[in-house]
Order: C-alpha cells, then sequence, then structure tokens
C-alpha cells in the first residue's frame, strides 16, 4: 500500500478513534449517507460504524472524510407524505420569491444578495 494509503489506513481505530479505510477501500457490508440512500435505505439513527479518508489539499485538516455506516442495520427510507411534498413546495416558492417586489421566478434567488438581481442592481445604483 502506497504512503498515501497508509496513513489513511487504520482499521483497529486506535490512531483516528474509528476504524478508518482508506477511499474507495471499504469492507463489504458499510456504505455511506449516499449510498444508502441509493439502496433506498438511511442510516436510522445507528452511530458511525467507520470512516473513509482521503488526503486533501482543500481541507483545512488535510483529510477529506466520508463516515460509513451498517447496511444490515439501516432502516428504509421514509415515504413521502403529502404534508411534506406541500411544506417543500412552500420552502422552494419562498426561495423563488423576491421579498423587495413580490416576483415569483422560475429559479432560486441568489442569497448573497437576498433579493432578486433586478432588485439589487435598482438598490446599488440608487443609493449614493
Amino acid at each position: 500500500m502506497p504512503t498515501a494509503y497508509a496513513k489513511c489506513y487504520d482499521p483497529t481505530g486506535v490512531r483516528y478513534g474509528l476504524p478508518t479505510y482508506p477511499w474507495k477501500f471499504a469492507p463489504e457490508g458499510l456504505a455511506t449517507r449516499r449510498q444508502l440512500r441509493a439502496q433506498g435505505l438511511r442510516p436510522g439513527g445507528q452511530p458511525i460504524a467507520a470512516q473513509l479518508m482521503r488526503r486533501s489539499r482543500r481541507r483545512k485538516s488535510g483529510a477529506a472524510i466520508a463516515y460509513l455506516y451498517r447496511v444490515d442495520r439501516a432502516l428504509p427510507v421514509r415515504p413521502m407524505t403529502s404534508r411534506r411534498c406541500g411544506a417543500l413546495a412552500l420552502a422552494m416558492l419562498a426561495r423563488r420569491t423576491c421579498p423587495v417586489c413580490g416576483v415569483v421566478y422560475s429559479y432560486c434567488l441568489p442569497t448573497s444578495l437576498g433579493m432578486c438581481v433586478l432588485c439589487a442592481d435598482h438598490t446599488r445604483t440608487t443609493t449614493p
């Protein structure tokens, strides 16, 4: 195993507190949240079983980490109810509505502006 993988390999959990495996070298029976979701499962409140680690220059800690959960203890995804669907629709409507002019757009408004681009441009040009 190359040195980059050796620093991320700790199956006993002595170094990092959790069993740690290099990226793409997780044992069978463990999956990330996204992998569970693709199978129609969710962690269901179970504790983290292990972690995947990859060295990364972008992260402050120097490593990217993904937590692993046991597949045999995962629960099925809860079905979408009509109330949850309605709540999500209202939340998306709020993200698409400008609070200044009240226009509903077909896209989500940028959170950096807090309003639509037209209102942001208008307030920028009229402010001294």
